[in-house]
């Protein structure tokens, strides 16, 4: 065959001849025109690449739209040097760092002597829209090392990512029209391509995330596909910020943060209601399956965890302390204090499984930075659970935990995804034992039928892990509960039993947490409700009000009635106009608002307002409080 053609190889297994030298774009036209006006960016080999770049040798394509995983991260890469170029336009002594594709958009770190504000984000927006409706084409370009410098002489941020390029590497820029990025690429064709953004905000970034350097400007924006997935998402941020917890947190006088304890929070009363029952929730759940609570100390000596492994791996983030000249940690999870007391003691087989489960508070130091409300914090309660089990009892007890956690979570009406985490780089103990580990994992989930990802090389440093990803109510993940097989620490700590031969063997311990962090559920918790939740669960369950004040001996009839039965109850007896009285028990998103006047305490009935019902419903007072406690008993959620 003739050095001027090729075979190319379609997705399909078909192939068909082309001239040497034809691009992407060529290939697609000659498919069908609408198929060239879809497609954004194509592979050759595996490799994505640009539409427009030669193909010189037979070679396997594909080409993606818009809607696929590679064209949306090309339209986001390509709008991120787009904002650049509108930047350029309007601030011509702007200097560029960089700008990746980050979740749903992108982000470009400027210097710039101008302090930017929002209104500027709605000039450069402006511009880009107006570049986008030119639909400038975009170039590929490969330049020496030289060319480079000369092309970038002016922008001292850009000079240094080109230093950072090894020598022996190409060095491409990426020009559209009057704009120039030095850049690996791909990106779209044209500008035309880009028109479902958004710039969004715009906050301070250190040069490389040096402190030591100087500090830049980032704006970042979102880019979609469709118009209509733009509007989505936009709708959906709406929706988060009504649910922000750090602003429910407040409004509903929940928690608190203070500079006297940077990243540690304090719970109000309401607060701890919410923490008592969740606990109250598990520590029941748990009894009921046999597990022992115990209780282990916060700080421990540091060769504790020079012993358990979790030197190596945690020290960074751990906090020390000097008693008797002995270093000693406070605890960054429980593990090892649970390794201690499984030793204290002598163990048969007919002992095992051993079931110990702590409601631990642990502390982990994080940068300032990663903070983020009851999310990301300092100081926090883990559920953990160790369990110390014979190999023969390991499937058995996996699936006891993964029942725990599946009722756990329909009774907060939690969708969830499950993820085996297979060995880290920086994994401890013998491969076989971790191949073993996983075998045995896999052989739960798929024995029990549950579907589930493989997520390569995120385990424990000690053993696998499987983990449950919930969704909320409005569809973001968040990784809580988990289940990890170690082989590791029954070594560490030379834990023994003894067999049916009276032979010393190590127990398997599975690490086991339901909510994970108790404080990041109920930051996700108070999202997912949106602060309104359900009865058994909320701080204050019932306000009553009365009408006037000669209603207050009913009034406090009806209280006595319901704390009988437990109900947390209040009385607003303020001297405020009953419309007040009732916007405010709302606001606080109170389960039932009970309002009571003449009718009611003559007929001994109550007029019921249910959150999220503008209804009006009169009942027998001793028929509500029969509903109440049978809805607290039986956890029952909020109906829409």
């Amino acid at each position: 065959m003739s050095n001027q053609v090729l075979n190319i190889q379609f997705p399909d297994g078909k192939q068909q001849v082309f001239t040497k030298g034809v691009t992407l774009t060529d290939i697609a036209q000659a498919i069908s025109p609408a198929l060239r006006k879809k497609a954004i960016v194509g592979s050759v080999n595996g490799t994505i690449t640009d539409l427009t770049r030669p193909i010189l040798a037979d070679a396997q394509i594909n080409l993606f739209d818009a809607s696929s995983h590679e064209g949306i991260e090309v339209i986001r890469h390509s709008t991120a040097h787009l904002l650049a170029q509108a930047i350029k336009r309007i601030y011509p002594d702007a200097q560029f760092g960089v700008g990746p594709v980050i979740e749903n958009g992108f982000y470009y770190d400027i210097d710039l002597a101008q302090s930017l504000v929002p209104t500027d984000l709605q000039k450069i927006e402006k511009m880009m829209n107006r570049i986008v409706q030119e639909n400038i084409e975009i170039h590929r370009k490969e330049v020496s090392r030289e060319e480079a410098k000369r092309l970038f002489q002016h922008d001292k941020l850009k000079l240094a990512l080109l230093a950072d390029i090894p020598e022996d590497e190409i060095i491409t820029v990426y020009e559209q029209g009057d704009f120039y990025d030095l850049c690996r690429g791909p990106h779209v064709s044209s500008t035309g391509k880009l028109r479902h953004f958004q710039l969004m905000q715009v906050s301070g970034a250190y040069w490389r995330g040096d402190s030591q350097n100087k500090m830049l400007q980032r704006i970042y924006g979102v880019a979609f596909a469709t118009k209509e997935e733009l509007q989505d998402y936009l709708i959906f941020l709406e929706e988060a910020d009504k649910r922000n917890h750090r602003k429910l947190g407040k409004e509903l006088d929940l928690f608190m943060f203070s500079e006297e304890a940077p990243g540690m929070p304090f719970y109000l009363a309401n607060g701890q209601i919410l923490r008592n029952e969740l606990e109250s929730f598990l520590r029941n759940l748990q009894t009921k399956y046999d597990y022992q609570e115990v209780r282990t100390p916060f700080m421990m000596n540091q060769r504790l965890w020079e012993q358990s492994g979790h030197w190596d791996h945690y020290k960074d983030n751990m906090y020390f302390t000097q008693v008797d000249a002995q270093s000693f940690a406070l605890k960054p999870m429980n593990c090892p204090g649970h390794m201690l007391i499984f030793k204290n003691a002598r163990h048969s087989y007919r002992d095992l499984p051993i079931r110990m489960a702590e409601f631990g508070q642990v502390h982990r130091h994080e940068f300032s930075g990663a903070l983020n409300g009851l999310l990301r914090v300092r100081t926090f309660c883990q559920d953990d659970a160790h369990i110390f089990v014979t190999p023969e009892q390991i499937e058995d007890e996996i699936n006891l935990a993964l029942k725990i956690i599946d009722h756990t979570y329909q009774v907060f009406g939690f969708e969830y995804e499950i993820e085996l985490s297979t060995r880290p780089a920086d994994f401890m103990g013998d491969i076989q034992l971790w191949d073993e580990a996983e075998t045995a994992l896999e052989n739960v989930l798929t024995n029990a039928g549950y579907p589930y990802r493989i997520n390569e090389g995120d385990g424990a440093f000690y053993g696998p892990k499987i983990d449950i990803h919930i969704k909320d109510a409005i569809k973001r993940s968040h990784q809580c509960a988990t289940i990890q097989l170690d082989f590791q620490l029954p070594e560490k700590f030379d834990l023994t039993y003894l067999n049916e031969l009276n032979e010393k063997v190590r127990p398997v311990v599975i690490h086991r947490a339901v909510f994970g962090s108790i404080d990041r559920f109920l930051g996700i918790l108070i999202e997912h409700f949106g602060g309104a939740f359900p009865t058994w669960l909320a701080p204050q369950q019932v306000i009553v009000i009365g009408v006037a004040n000669i209603h207050q001996e009913y009034v406090q009839q009806v209280v006595q009635a319901l704390e009988k039965e437990h109900v947390r109850v209040r009385i607003d007896n303020r001297q405020e106009k009953l419309g007040k009285k009732i916007r405010e028990a709302q606001m606080k998103k109170t389960p039932y608002i009970l309002v009571l006047g003449d009718k009611e305490r003559d007929n001994q009935s109550v007029t019921v307002r249910k959150y999220g019902n503008q209804a009006l419903n009169e009942k027998p007072l001793q028929q509500f409080v029969e509903e109440v406690k049978q809805e607290i008993l039986q956890k029952a959620l909020p109906t829409s």
